[in-house]
Protein backbone atom coordinates (compact mmCIF):
# COMPACT_ATOMS: atom_id res chain seq x y z
CA UNK A 1 0.00 0.00 0.00
CA UNK A 2 1.58 3.31 -1.08
CA UNK A 3 1.99 5.89 1.73
CA UNK A 4 -0.23 8.41 0.63
CA UNK A 5 -3.35 8.77 -1.53
CA UNK A 6 -6.12 10.00 -3.42
CA UNK A 7 -9.35 10.87 -2.52
CA UNK A 8 -11.98 11.11 -4.85
CA UNK A 9 -15.36 12.07 -2.94
CA UNK A 10 -16.83 15.08 -4.71
CA UNK A 11 -14.91 14.93 -7.61
CA UNK A 12 -16.88 13.88 -10.55
CA UNK A 13 -16.01 16.25 -12.95
CA UNK A 14 -13.45 15.98 -15.01
CA UNK A 15 -12.30 13.16 -13.10
CA UNK A 16 -10.08 11.81 -16.48
CA UNK A 17 -7.97 14.52 -16.61
CA UNK A 18 -7.47 15.16 -12.99
CA UNK A 19 -6.82 11.22 -12.39
CA UNK A 20 -4.16 11.30 -15.38
CA UNK A 21 -2.52 15.03 -13.96
CA UNK A 22 -2.58 12.90 -10.51
CA UNK A 23 -0.72 9.41 -11.87
CA UNK A 24 1.40 11.70 -13.52
CA UNK A 25 2.87 14.06 -10.45
CA UNK A 26 3.11 10.16 -8.84
CA UNK A 27 0.17 9.65 -6.95
CA UNK A 28 -0.45 5.29 -6.69
CA UNK A 29 -3.51 4.91 -4.77
CA UNK A 30 -7.03 6.15 -5.74
CA UNK A 31 -9.87 5.70 -3.36
CA UNK A 32 -13.52 5.41 -4.20
CA UNK A 33 -16.79 4.24 -3.48
CA UNK A 34 -20.23 3.84 -5.99
CA UNK A 35 -21.52 6.73 -4.86
CA UNK A 36 -18.33 9.09 -4.89
CA UNK A 37 -19.58 8.78 -9.07
CA UNK A 38 -16.03 8.29 -9.93
CA UNK A 39 -15.68 4.69 -10.44
CA UNK A 40 -16.34 5.06 -14.35
CA UNK A 41 -14.04 7.79 -14.79
CA UNK A 42 -10.97 6.05 -12.49
CA UNK A 43 -11.25 2.79 -14.79
CA UNK A 44 -11.21 5.50 -18.16
CA UNK A 45 -8.19 7.07 -16.59
CA UNK A 46 -5.85 4.43 -16.00
CA UNK A 47 -6.28 3.31 -19.27
CA UNK A 48 -6.64 6.53 -20.98
CA UNK A 49 -3.10 7.32 -18.78
CA UNK A 50 -0.99 4.00 -20.16
CA UNK A 51 -0.79 2.73 -16.86
CA UNK A 52 -0.52 -0.70 -16.06
CA UNK A 53 -3.95 -2.16 -13.84
CA UNK A 54 -1.03 -3.29 -11.14
CA UNK A 55 0.46 -0.59 -10.59
CA UNK A 56 -2.25 1.54 -9.39
CA UNK A 57 -3.63 0.76 -6.02
CA UNK A 58 -7.58 1.14 -6.17
CA UNK A 59 -9.61 1.59 -3.16
CA UNK A 60 -13.57 0.86 -3.32
CA UNK A 61 -16.23 0.02 -0.70
CA UNK A 62 -19.58 -1.11 -0.45
CA UNK A 63 -22.40 -0.07 1.57
CA UNK A 64 -23.10 -2.39 4.70
CA UNK A 65 -26.57 -3.80 4.04
CA UNK A 66 -25.49 -5.08 0.58
CA UNK A 67 -24.20 -8.36 -0.33
CA UNK A 68 -20.55 -7.71 -0.42
CA UNK A 69 -20.05 -9.62 -2.99
CA UNK A 70 -22.45 -8.44 -5.50
CA UNK A 71 -21.39 -5.13 -4.78
CA UNK A 72 -17.87 -5.53 -5.38
CA UNK A 73 -18.45 -7.47 -9.07
CA UNK A 74 -20.62 -4.13 -9.09
CA UNK A 75 -17.99 -1.68 -8.38
CA UNK A 76 -15.38 -3.42 -10.26
CA UNK A 77 -17.53 -3.73 -13.52
CA UNK A 78 -17.64 0.19 -13.14
CA UNK A 79 -14.22 0.74 -13.02
CA UNK A 80 -13.08 -1.74 -15.60
CA UNK A 81 -10.88 -3.66 -13.59
CA UNK A 82 -10.39 -7.64 -12.65
CA UNK A 83 -9.72 -6.98 -9.03
CA UNK A 84 -9.74 -4.33 -6.35
CA UNK A 85 -6.58 -4.29 -4.13
CA UNK A 86 -9.11 -2.79 -0.99
CA UNK A 87 -12.57 -3.13 -0.95
CA UNK A 88 -13.76 -1.45 2.39
CA UNK A 89 -17.85 -1.45 4.02
CA UNK A 90 -18.62 1.98 4.35
CA UNK A 91 -20.19 2.50 7.34
CA UNK A 92 -20.85 0.17 10.16
CA UNK A 93 -24.40 -1.27 9.53
CA UNK A 94 -27.32 0.23 12.21
CA UNK A 95 -28.69 -2.17 14.74
CA UNK A 96 -25.62 -4.36 14.79
CA UNK A 97 -22.97 -6.53 12.74
CA UNK A 98 -25.07 -8.12 10.71
CA UNK A 99 -22.56 -10.12 8.95
CA UNK A 100 -23.81 -9.71 5.19
CA UNK A 101 -21.25 -7.18 3.79
CA UNK A 102 -18.40 -8.43 5.10
CA UNK A 103 -18.82 -12.13 4.17
CA UNK A 104 -19.60 -11.29 0.73
CA UNK A 105 -16.11 -9.19 1.14
CA UNK A 106 -14.70 -12.54 2.11
CA UNK A 107 -15.78 -14.88 -0.54
CA UNK A 108 -14.73 -11.95 -2.92
CA UNK A 109 -11.21 -11.97 -1.24
CA UNK A 110 -11.02 -15.80 -1.54
CA UNK A 111 -11.70 -15.54 -5.18
CA UNK A 112 -9.12 -13.24 -5.79
CA UNK A 113 -11.53 -10.47 -6.79
CA UNK A 114 -9.65 -8.39 -3.73
CA UNK A 115 -6.29 -8.52 -1.97
CA UNK A 116 -7.76 -7.36 1.15
CA UNK A 117 -10.62 -6.29 2.57
CA UNK A 118 -11.42 -3.94 5.69
CA UNK A 119 -14.04 -1.10 7.21
CA UNK A 120 -14.64 2.45 7.60
CA UNK A 121 -15.76 4.11 10.60
CA UNK A 122 -15.73 1.72 12.97
CA UNK A 123 -15.30 1.81 16.47
CA UNK A 124 -13.20 -0.53 18.56
CA UNK A 125 -15.93 -2.52 19.76
CA UNK A 126 -17.51 -2.62 16.17
CA UNK A 127 -14.36 -3.97 15.10
CA UNK A 128 -13.81 -6.60 17.77
CA UNK A 129 -17.39 -7.72 17.46
CA UNK A 130 -16.92 -8.25 13.70
CA UNK A 131 -13.78 -10.69 14.15
CA UNK A 132 -15.70 -12.19 17.03
CA UNK A 133 -18.42 -13.02 15.09
CA UNK A 134 -16.53 -13.90 11.82
CA UNK A 135 -12.92 -14.96 12.61
CA UNK A 136 -11.14 -12.23 10.48
CA UNK A 137 -9.65 -8.94 11.28
CA UNK A 138 -9.76 -5.90 8.91
CA UNK A 139 -7.10 -5.32 6.91
CA UNK A 140 -7.95 -1.31 7.21
CA UNK A 141 -10.36 0.89 9.12
CA UNK A 142 -10.21 4.30 6.77
CA UNK A 143 -11.82 7.01 9.62
CA UNK A 144 -12.02 10.97 9.56
CA UNK A 145 -8.64 11.61 11.55
CA UNK A 146 -6.53 15.13 11.96
CA UNK A 147 -4.61 16.80 14.61
CA UNK A 148 -8.11 18.44 15.44
CA UNK A 149 -10.03 15.13 15.72
CA UNK A 150 -8.23 11.50 16.52
CA UNK A 151 -8.92 9.03 19.08
CA UNK A 152 -5.45 7.75 20.67
CA UNK A 153 -6.85 4.59 21.57
CA UNK A 154 -7.69 4.07 18.11
CA UNK A 155 -4.33 5.02 17.00
CA UNK A 156 -3.07 2.09 19.90
CA UNK A 157 -5.60 -0.63 18.95
CA UNK A 158 -5.05 -0.36 15.34
CA UNK A 159 -1.41 -0.96 16.42
CA UNK A 160 -1.84 -3.25 18.15
CA UNK A 161 -4.01 -5.18 15.77
CA UNK A 162 -1.85 -4.72 12.90
CA UNK A 163 -4.67 -2.68 11.30
CA UNK A 164 -3.97 0.20 9.09
CA UNK A 165 -5.42 3.60 9.42
CA UNK A 166 -6.65 5.54 6.30
CA UNK A 167 -7.09 8.84 6.80
CA UNK A 168 -10.02 10.86 4.99
CA UNK A 169 -10.85 14.31 5.52
CA UNK A 170 -7.29 14.44 6.74
CA UNK A 171 -7.04 18.22 5.99
CA UNK A 172 -10.20 18.66 7.10
CA UNK A 173 -11.82 19.92 4.24
CA UNK A 174 -10.07 23.03 4.70
CA UNK A 175 -11.90 24.13 7.58
CA UNK A 176 -8.91 24.05 9.76
CA UNK A 177 -6.18 25.15 7.74
CA UNK A 178 -6.31 28.66 9.00
CA UNK A 179 -5.19 27.52 12.32
CA UNK A 180 -2.24 30.14 14.05
CA UNK A 181 -0.61 27.37 15.53
CA UNK A 182 -0.93 25.56 12.75
CA UNK A 183 0.43 28.29 10.16
CA UNK A 184 3.22 29.37 12.95
CA UNK A 185 4.61 25.63 12.91
CA UNK A 186 4.40 25.17 9.80
CA UNK A 187 6.29 28.25 8.55
CA UNK A 188 8.82 27.19 10.40
CA UNK A 189 9.83 24.06 8.06
CA UNK A 190 8.93 26.12 4.80
CA UNK A 191 5.83 24.17 4.59
CA UNK A 192 1.97 24.87 4.37
CA UNK A 193 -0.59 23.95 7.02
CA UNK A 194 -1.94 21.12 4.79
CA UNK A 195 1.81 19.58 4.14
CA UNK A 196 2.04 19.69 7.93
CA UNK A 197 -0.96 17.87 8.36
CA UNK A 198 -0.28 15.37 5.99
CA UNK A 199 3.54 14.53 7.33
CA UNK A 200 1.98 14.25 10.91
CA UNK A 201 -0.22 11.53 9.83
CA UNK A 202 2.71 9.96 8.15
CA UNK A 203 4.85 9.80 11.14
CA UNK A 204 2.13 8.39 13.02
CA UNK A 205 1.82 5.47 10.70
CA UNK A 206 -1.32 6.74 8.97
CA UNK A 207 -2.34 6.70 5.51
CA UNK A 208 -3.83 9.96 4.39
CA UNK A 209 -6.32 9.80 1.31
CA UNK A 210 -6.44 14.12 0.83
CA UNK A 211 -8.41 14.76 -2.35
CA UNK A 212 -7.12 17.38 -4.76
CA UNK A 213 -8.48 18.81 -7.90
CA UNK A 214 -5.88 21.42 -8.81
CA UNK A 215 -2.75 20.29 -9.63
CA UNK A 216 -0.79 22.62 -7.79
CA UNK A 217 -2.51 21.19 -4.79
CA UNK A 218 -1.58 17.48 -6.06
CA UNK A 219 1.79 18.40 -6.31
CA UNK A 220 2.10 20.10 -2.83
CA UNK A 221 0.49 17.17 -1.16
CA UNK A 222 3.41 14.82 -2.50
CA UNK A 223 5.82 17.34 -1.22
CA UNK A 224 5.83 15.78 2.68
CA UNK A 225 8.93 13.31 2.41
CA UNK A 226 11.38 15.47 2.62
CA UNK A 227 10.97 17.05 6.46
CA UNK A 228 10.12 15.75 9.80
CA UNK A 229 8.70 17.05 12.49
CA UNK A 230 9.95 17.20 15.59
CA UNK A 231 8.94 15.14 18.73
CA UNK A 232 7.84 18.48 20.63
CA UNK A 233 5.79 19.45 17.34
CA UNK A 234 4.24 15.88 16.89
CA UNK A 235 3.25 16.48 20.74
CA UNK A 236 1.95 19.72 20.32
CA UNK A 237 -0.21 18.79 17.08
CA UNK A 238 -1.92 15.73 19.12
CA UNK A 239 -2.92 18.51 21.77
CA UNK A 240 -4.75 20.35 19.39
CA UNK A 241 -7.23 17.50 19.45
CA UNK A 242 -10.63 18.56 20.32
CA UNK A 243 -12.55 15.49 18.54
CA UNK A 244 -13.31 17.43 15.51
CA UNK A 245 -15.82 16.32 12.44
CA UNK A 246 -16.55 17.54 9.38
CA UNK A 247 -19.76 15.86 9.78
CA UNK A 248 -20.33 16.68 13.36
CA UNK A 249 -18.87 14.02 14.94
CA UNK A 250 -16.08 11.54 14.74
CA UNK A 251 -18.05 8.16 13.50
CA UNK A 252 -15.81 5.88 15.21
CA UNK A 253 -16.27 7.26 18.25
Amino acid sequence: MPLLGLGTWHLNFHTVDTLCNAFGLGYRMVDTSADYHTQRGIGDAIKACGFNRDSIFVITKVDPDEDGYAATRHNLAQLKVNYADLVLIHRPPQGGTREIAWEGLRRAKREGLVHDIGVSSYSIEQIEELVYRTGEMPAVNQIEWSPFGHSPSMLDFCRDNSIVIQAWSPLTRASRLNDDKVGTMASRYGKTPAQLLLRWNLQLGVVPLPKANHVQHQRDNLHIFDFEITPADMLKLNSLNEHYSALERLLYL
